[in-house]
C-alpha cells in the first residue's frame, strides 16, 4: 500500500516523487524506461532557470533522480497494464503484480509523433530516428533530414551539423512556429539548408536509407532529395495507452484537469506532458509535478 504513486520518471514525474517523498509520504515512481523521460534525450536545456549556460538534458534529469532517491522516493521500473481507479484505493496493475495506493499522479509524458509514410516503419532504427541525441553520432560526415518547424526540429538540426555534412529542414509551410532565437541559429548555420512548403510522400531505399520524395503543398511538384538519415520532429502524441475511457480526455488523449491538477475521479491528478495544456516545457512540468504532488498530500489528508 502506497500514499502515491506517480506513473512515469520524467520532470514532472520526478518533481511529484522529490515533492511527495519530502512530505512523509510512502511514494513509488514507476517507468518503464530510464528517469529523465524526453528531456534526458535533449542534448542541451538552454531555457531552464538557474544554468544561464545551459545544461545538458541527461545531466539535469539525472539530478532530479538522484534528489528524488536523496528523500526516499521508491522505484519500479516496469510497464503499467491498467488502472481500476473506481473505489477508495486505486491499484495500479502492473505485468507482474498489482499496486494499491491512495492517489496516483499520472506523469507518463507524451512521445514522438510518426509521420505515417511508405518507408518510415521500414527504416526506423536504421536511418529514421526521433533523436538527434541518440542517434547524431551515427551519420558523421553523411546528408541528413529533419522533418518539423517547432523548436525541437530546428535546435535538434543544429545539433545534427555537429556530425552531418549536410542538414536539409523539411517544413510544410513557409514560416515556422519555433522561437525566433532557434530560427535564426539555424539560418545562420552554413550546413543548413531549407525545404519549405514541402511534405515527404515516401521514405525509400533497398537495402539501407537513401533519401525521401517530397511534394510541394502549393504547386504539388514532387522530387526526390537524397539522403542517408531522417530525422523527425512533427509534434507527439500521449503516452496514455493504460488509460481507460473512465478519466476524461481532449481529442488527442490528453488528460483533462482542474486546477488544483485533479482529473475528473478525485484522488487521481495528471503533470506533465499527460495534461492537455497549451506549454510543454521542463519548467512547466516541473511546476505541475510540485503542485500535484501539494494537492495528493491535501487529498489524503482530507480522506
Amino acid at each position: 500500500m502506497y500514499d502515491v504513486v506517480i506513473i512515469g520518471a520524467g520532470p514532472a514525474g520526478l518533481t511529484a516523487g522529490i515533492y511527495a517523498a519530502r512530505s512523509g509520504l510512502k511514494t513509488v515512481i514507476i517507468e518503464l524506461a530510464m528517469p529523465g523521460g524526453q528531456a534526458a534525450l535533449t542534448e542541451k536545456i538552454e531555457n531552464y532557470p538557474g544554468f544561464p549556460g545551459g545544461i545538458g538534458g541527461y545531466e539535469l534529469m539525472n539530478s532530479f533522480y538522484q534528489q528524488a532517491l536523496r528523500f526516499n522516493a521508491e522505484f519500479i521500473f516496469a510497464e503499467v497494464k491498467s488502472l481500476k481507479l473506481q473505489e477508495q484505493i486505486k491499484e495500479v496493475i502492473l505485468g507482474e503484480g498489482i499496486i494499491s495506493t491512495r492517489t496516483i499522479i499520472i506523469a507518463s509524458g507524451s512521445q514522438p509523433r510518426h509521420l505515417g509514410v511508405p518507408g518510415e516503419d521500414t527504416f526506423r532504427g536504421r536511418g529514421v530516428s526521433y533523436c538527434a541525441t541518440c542517434d547524431g553520432a551515427f551519420f558523421k560526415g553523411k546528408k541528413v533530414i529533419v522533418v518539423g518547424g517547432g523548436d525541437a526540429a530546428l535546435k535538434e538540426g543544429v545539433y545534427l551539423t555537429r556530425f552531418a555534412e549536410e542538414v536539409i529542414i523539411i517544413h510544410r509551410r513557409p514560416e515556422f512556429r519555433a522561437a525566433q532565437i532557434a530560427v535564426e541559429q539555424a539560418q545562420h548555420n552554413s550546413k543548413v539548408r531549407f525545404e519549405l512548403n514541402y511534405i515527404i510522400e515516401e521514405i525509400f531505399g533497398a537495402d539501407k536509407l537513401e533519401g525521401v520524395r517530397i511534394r510541394n503543398v502549393i504547386s504539388s511538384e514532387i522530387r526526390e532529395i537524397k539522403a542517408d538519415g531522417v530525422f523527425v520532429y512533427v509534434g507527439t502524441e500521449p503516452n496514455a495507452g493504460f488509460i481507460g475511457k473512465e478519466l476524461a480526455a481532449n481529442e488527442q488523449g490528453y488528460l483533462k484537469t482542474d486546477a488544483a491538477l485533479q482529473t475528473n475521479i478525485p484522488g487521481v491528478f495528471a503533470a506533465g506532458d499527460i495534461r492537455d495544456k497549451l506549454v510543454r516545457q521542463v519548467a512547466t512540468a516541473v511546476g505541475d509535478g510540485a503542485l500535484a504532488a501539494v494537492q495528493a498530500e491535501k487529498f489524503i489528508s482530507k480522506s
